[in-house]
């Protein structure tokens, strides 16, 4: 299937299931545009010489357009129709594709953004420069279901308290490239928030393009290590405080905006570590 022809065919597929499962519902064609391309830009060759596709999609739109997002149904024919495209362009997946809706103030309420992923496995505890002491196990609540976009290609999960990140192998986020401190910076879980921390790098750390020594995190921030790309994203994050008019609205945890195609992810993922 040529690429020109992936936007018509997804669009094709969507409508067909939406019109089955929820009539007269209808998805913005920018968003199905920006699917289709997603897809195509993050599929990335395995060592079988498989074509691999993005299992996880993160579609950032502004606060106020997230609640048309809230239907379960909506989610699955998503799903359904990208697994389908993947397939019937010769790509298969490691694990069950799943998209989570993420916000970004700064989006029009009309824009959409799509940023397709692979899943990294996180790496085991290390001795890696530890959480400072005096710090409270009860303000060590990690967030639920946070994550990295790492460069744009892979999501690494936010599963510890602390997760640092550097060019050295005993780093739980490990980043090859040479422009990157051995031990560059940190994220520590913080009173149910993110937090995270410049360890004197050399290249320095940024978040949302300003330079910082320590920032709370927010969804959709983005977070520059010496010129590589972290996405922080976060299912069903907390209210903003400094946005009260526009955060997101409180969703319970059958209408949260997101989805797998199947219950639960295997226990045993391939990895792919960067």
């Amino acid at each position: 299937m040529k690429f020109k022809d992936w936007e018509s065919r997804l669009q094709e597929l969507i409508e067909v299931q939406l019109t089955s499962r929820i009539p007269g519902t209808k998805i913005e064609s920018l968003l199905i545009q920006k699917l289709a391309s997603s897809i195509h830009s993050a599929t990335l060759p395995s060592d079988d010489d498989s074509l691999l596709a993005p299992t996880h999609y993160t579609v950032i739109v502004h606060p106020d357009a997230l609640a048309k997002w809230r239907n379960p149904e909506l989610l699955t024919v998503m799903l359904n129709s990208i697994e389908t495209l993947a397939r019937e362009a010769g790509f298969r997946f490691i694990i069950s594709p799943s998209i989570t809706f993420s916000t970004n103030p700064n989006l029009s309420p009309r824009d959409i953004e799509v940023v397709a992923s692979h899943w990294v496995e996180p790496m085991e505890d290390t001795n890696a420069t530890p959480v400072e002491p005096g710090s409270h196990e009860e303000e060590a609540q990690i967030p639920e279901k946070a994550f990295l976009i790492v460069e744009g290609v892979k999501v690494y999960p936010l599963t510890q308290n602390v997760v640092n990140i550097g060019r050295r192998l005993d780093n739980q986020l490990v980043i090859d490239d040479p422009r990157v401190s051995r031990n560059h910076a940190q994220l520590r879980a913080i009173k149910g928030r993110f937090v995270v921390f410049d360890l004197n790098s050399t290249g320095g750390t940024f978040v949302n393009g300003q330079r910082a020594s320590q920032s709370v995190l927010y969804p959709g921030d983005v977070i520059s290590i010496a010129g590589v790309t972290l996405i922080f994203g976060q299912d069903n994050p907390p209210p903003r405080p400094d946005l009260k008019d526009t955060a997101p609205l409180p969703l319970s945890s059958g209408e949260r905006p997101t989805a797998f195609l199947k219950d639960q992810l295997p226990s045993s993922k391939d990895s792919d570590k960067k």
